[in-house]
């Protein structure tokens, strides 16, 4: 007869197998979802030419201690909607393990960037969201970057 702790020893071996065997899964699969569309649209990278202005922007949040998920959920519900209806394409957000929210935008152009972001800046629904965003006080400060793909990034 086995005594407790050789059984419990053994029965989180197994767990742990199915959560490593999971995770792994569910990283695979993340991986394909995220590769797939580069793949498909490689044909259509190689057709692009020097002239294309496409640019990215970087936006990182840094947030209060705490207050990631809250900052998430509110990107979720409210601003990602805000965000698309405006044409600021969000194309990934991630959680920062440095009390950080961050999320890229893809733009055609600069001129394009600034004139939806000014679209979006003037909707009553963005400074509804603001006000409430500065009531909330998660945010401590936000950073925006601009970024030019390289001639070899699989997303131009």
């Amino acid at each position: 007869m086995r005594n407790r702790t050789q059984s419990s020893s053994s029965t989180r071996g197994k767990l742990g197998g199915w959560a490593v065997n999971g995770f792994s899964r569910a990283w695979l699969a993340a991986i394909s979802i995220a590769v797939q569309p580069a793949i498909i649209n490689e044909a259509k990278a190689q057709n692009m030419t020097a002239e294309t202005n496409r640019v990215f922007e970087l936006r990182v949040y840094h947030v209060l201690p705490g207050g990631v998920p809250a900052v998430v959920a509110k990107f979720r519900d409210m601003w990602a909607k805000l965000l698309d209806k405006h044409n600021l394409k969000v194309v990934g957000s991630w959680e920062g393990e440095d009390n950080t929210f961050v999320y890229i935008v893809a733009h055609r152009n600069r001129e394009d960037a600034k004139r939806n972001w000014d679209a979006m800046r003037a909707d009553s629904e963005f400074l509804a969201i603001k006000k409430s965003d500065t009531a909330d006080k998660a945010i401590d400060k936000i950073d925006s970057t601009y970024m030019a793909p390289t001639d070899f990034s699989l997303i131009r």
